[in-house]
């Protein structure tokens, strides 16, 4: 069987301490005095004494009335308030009914006026009128504007533009013209039966050459003032 090896010092150990517990008789203690028996109340926290600095201080004014206070009495009034009331009463205009509505014919009954039924708001004096906070932003939104396009001019002032003179404005229209006639002349010596990719492809080519040129001649014979950039 298994037989721990701490065992020899185990016992050791308990036979050394063993001793410790062994007493001859009840342990010497200090018996109490029969004088200092114990009193009611002794162990409660006692308070310090009351100062006589605040007895003298006096309490502040209290708003409301004392307890030894009494009313004035022997006031009197030679107010008729039975006939006072009568007068009011005949006088009186009657009590207006609150308008109310109801959700249904066996619904609650809502006050009328915070229902939002009654059109009380277009009443007001500054019912459509322009808020202030959005007549301010237009103003800014036109004040950018204005500085937007002065800043355009500016610009555009920097590259001015050059009107084509008259003789110009020939000469450019007649080498327009040239250049389509000479288009249309190799247009005109295109073999009849077009075969081949490359005579396509250039058939295409000078079809979309002189549709630029009749348009450009056309621009230039419609428009009698033109403008280039001025570089």
């Amino acid at each position: 069987r298994y037989i721990s090896i701490f065992r020899p010092s185990v016992k050791r150990e308990a036979e050394k301490n063993k001793a410790q517990w062994k007493t001859m008789g009840p342990a010497k203690v200090a018996v109490p005095s029969p004088k200092n028996f114990l009193q009611k109340h002794s162990k409660e926290p006692k308070l310090p004494a009351r100062k006589k600095e605040q007895d003298s201080k006096k309490l502040p004014a209290l708003s409301v009335p004392r307890r030894t206070d009494h009313p004035v009495m022997g006031i009197q009034s030679k107010k008729n308030f039975i006939n006072t009331n009568a007068v009011a009463a005949i006088t009186g205009l009657p009590k207006k009914p609150q308008p109310i509505y109801v959700d249904r014919r066996q619904g609650d009954k809502y006050l009328l006026e915070t229902s939002g039924l009654v059109p009380k708001y277009i009443k007001k004096k500054d019912y459509g009128v322009t808020p202030k906070y959005v007549t301010r932003r237009n103003e800014e939104i036109k004040r950018a504007q204005k500085e937007y396009e002065a800043n355009i001019l500016e610009h555009l002032k920097k590259k001015a533009m050059k009107q084509l003179s008259d003789e110009e404005r020939r000469s450019i229209l007649q080498g327009l013209k040239k250049n389509w006639e000479e288009v249309y002349r190799e247009f005109q010596g295109l073999p009849v039966q077009i075969d081949t990719i490359p005579k396509k492809i250039y058939k295409e080519k000078l079809e979309s050459q002189m549709k630029q040129l009749e348009h450009d001649i056309e621009v230039i014979e419609k428009h009698k003032v033109i403008y280039i950039a001025n570089e």
